[in-house]
């Protein structure tokens, strides 16, 4: 496979998500490139443990750091197969639905956007308000698609890392670089 794929970490709850992402897209071959928001660092601490981050530093990605606003994935002259920002806090989410690229991370998204390419934004917030759902349609008018990360109970997980591992494929599936990988409803 010769994908190419930009993933970010924002602040909101649930890196985990995006650290699965990372793994599967690896495990199919992609090339990933990877930006963590500094708020994303203090999440993936508080979250996964005081180690979570140095061994962030050892998933199968490229690291680029969300200051770098003159890295390569930060123009369109660089191909990439699509991004997933997994998860997307609303501070992210809205800033990419307004074009505020103040870091690489909304930069790139704004990249993948103007050059029409697949962003998925695992938006994760709850309950949400009017300036949440104006901001996802806004980037959904716009070409990105937002999922937010719903357990497919049907499916019966036995435990939270089986839930993390279904919604991580469900994203992958949406940049449609390789056959599907999520489990389906089988009726």
């Amino acid at each position: 496979m010769n994908a190419r794929v930009v993933v970010g970490i924002s602040g909101a709850s649930g890196a985990a998500i995006g650290a699965q992402v990372v793994q599967i897209l690896a495990g199919l071959g992609a090339c990933v490139y990877l930006v963590i928001s500094p708020a994303a660092e203090q999440t993936i601490v508080e979250e996964l443990g005081p180690h979570a981050l140095t061994a962030m530093n050892d998933l199968p990605a490229r690291r680029h750091r969300a200051v770098n606003v003159g890295a390569d994935i930060a123009s369109g002259s660089t191909p990439t197969s699509g991004m997933i920002v997994a998860p997307c806090s609303m501070r992210t989410l809205s800033a990419i639905a307004h074009s505020f690229s103040d870091n690489l991370l909304v930069r790139a998204a704004d990249v993948h956007l103007k050059e029409r390419r697949p962003l998925i934004l695992i938006a994760r917030e709850t309950p949400l308000h009017l300036g949440h759902l104006r901001a996802m349609t806004a980037v959904t008018k716009m070409g990105a698609i937002v999922m937010p990360p719903v357990p497919a109970f049907y499916l019966r997980p036995r435990d939270i890392d089986d839930v993390i591992d279904q919604i991580a494929r469900q994203a992958v599936d949406l940049l449609r670089i390789a056959p599907a990988i999520a489990q389906v409803w089988q009726g």
